[in-house]
């Protein structure tokens, strides 16, 4: 692994914000690195995704949400102590140093929410080991987190499914 990890933010309201960041921990994999995948505000095993990376010894993944889509006007109880369990998750893989790429999926959401506290977690970031590559993902990056960033992707909506009408479909959007 190369000594140096970056922090990547992949947000913006187009679709492949997840899924580009699992297809880098598949090339990460490829190349024998150790990577740990937080999910927050997520709960459901089925995902293609979860399925398909618990098939590599060389990936631990791990959700902290419930198994149905949170309610942005309204979280619940549950969703914010979900969170903060997941807070915990990644300031013990920092402290262990044993991931070479940490992906935290949707934690820009879930700051946004206020399931986390933006400065706090800000300031997580800034205290990581500087050999671990972090991926965060999610609509709505906080300016904060942005300044984190070594890059930053925005993925833009110009077309999709369900403007016409066309529902989720398994393999391709979950």
């Amino acid at each position: 692994m190369n000594k140096r990890g970056l922090v990547q933010v992949y947000t913006g309201n187009g679709k492949g914000k997840t899924t580009a960041a699992f297809g880098l921990a598949l090339r990460a994999l490829g190349h024998g690195w150790r990577v740990s995948i937080l999910q927050f505000m997520k709960g459901d095993a089925k995902y293609g995704e979860v399925c398909a990376m618990a098939r590599f010894s060389g990936c631990t993944i791990a959700q902290f949400g419930r198994d149905t889509l949170v309610d942005i006007n309204h979280p619940t109880l549950e969703d914010l102590v979900l969170a903060q369990k997941g807070y915990s998750a990644i300031e013990h893989i920092f402290a262990k140093n044993d991931c070479d790429l940490l992906i935290l999926d949707e934690l820009n959401v879930a700051v946004t929410l206020k399931l986390l506290p933006e400065e706090e977690v800000v300031n997580l970031l800034k205290r990581r080991p500087l050999n671990m590559e972090v991926i965060i993902t999610g609509r709505y990056a906080p300016k904060s987190i942005l300044d984190c960033a070594d890059l930053i992707t925005e993925m833009l909506p110009v077309k999709h499914p369900y403007e016409v009408g066309i529902e989720p479909r398994e393999g391709i959007e979950f």
